[in-house]
């Protein structure tokens, strides 16, 4: 750029910036930006993926409120006795029973083997994660938890599964431990076509990045002929 009274053809100096006053400890905004914590990462056979735990909160929900009503009424029963009042008629009653029948009765039996049977309900509840639906998935960063659906699973396998030449259709069944696979096959022979399968799927199972691996079971059959 000229500016008047200068020759045509020189240029104009841009002002610039002295920086020998700014303080040298302050780090350059590119560098504080790229100055980020490293995001925790495990190693390879570290990332232990247990299953995930249902909160269950219908069950105990309603356990709780059993509890709580039972346990009002007993308590307003005692002090209503304590008080100078009849106990309630469902307590007499639940007395008298209680002093005519013995142990060995059949009414008695059949009240404590549901009381067994509930109580080992409640204790299998609390002890099994549930969640049977949710597989869970390698963990390769510390801070991170992911499960893959059962269902999901299996539609990534049947959409690999009929890419396969030969395939008509396919059903897969997909368990914790065991993939099922069962397919049709309307040409090839059926030997080739479970080869190709197997390792079509062998590879896919292993790019679903499952902590446990689900074993294969591939069975190819001929569609029924019809009439």
């Amino acid at each position: 750029m000229t500016e008047p009274g200068e020759p045509n053809g020189s240029t104009r100096r841009m002002p610039t910036v002295d920086r020998s006053d700014e303080d040298p400890s302050t780090p350059a905004p590119d560098a504080a930006a790229d100055a980020r914590e490293p995001v925790p990462t495990l190693e390879k056979g570290d990332g232990r993926a247990g299953r995930f735990w249902s909160a269950r909160r219908v069950p105990a929900a309603l356990l709780a409120l059993v509890v709580l009503g039972a346990a009002g009424l007993l308590l307003y029963d005692i002090a209503a006795v304590r008080a100078d009042h009849p106990a309630m008629q469902w307590r007499r009653s639940l007395a008298d029973g209680l002093a005519e029948h013995r142990l060995d009765d059949v009414p008695v039996l059949i009240g404590a083997g549901v009381a067994a049977v509930i109580g080992l309900w409640l204790l299998l509840l609390a002890l099994t994660p549930g969640l049977r639906d949710l597989l869970p998935m390698r963990r390769d960063r510390a801070d991170v938890r992911a499960g893959l659906d059962r269902t999901a699973a299996a539609l990534v396998l049947r959409d690999r599964a009929v890419e396969v030449s030969g395939v008509q259709s396919v059903r897969v069944r997909m368990g914790r431990r065991k993939a099922k696979v069962r397919a049709l096959s309307h040409f090839r022979e059926l030997d080739d076509v479970r080869t190709d399968l197997d390792a079509v799927l062998e590879k896919a199972v292993g790019e679903l990045g499952l902590a446990k691996p689900p074993a294969l079971s591939v069975q190819v059959h001929r569609p029924a002929k019809k009439g």
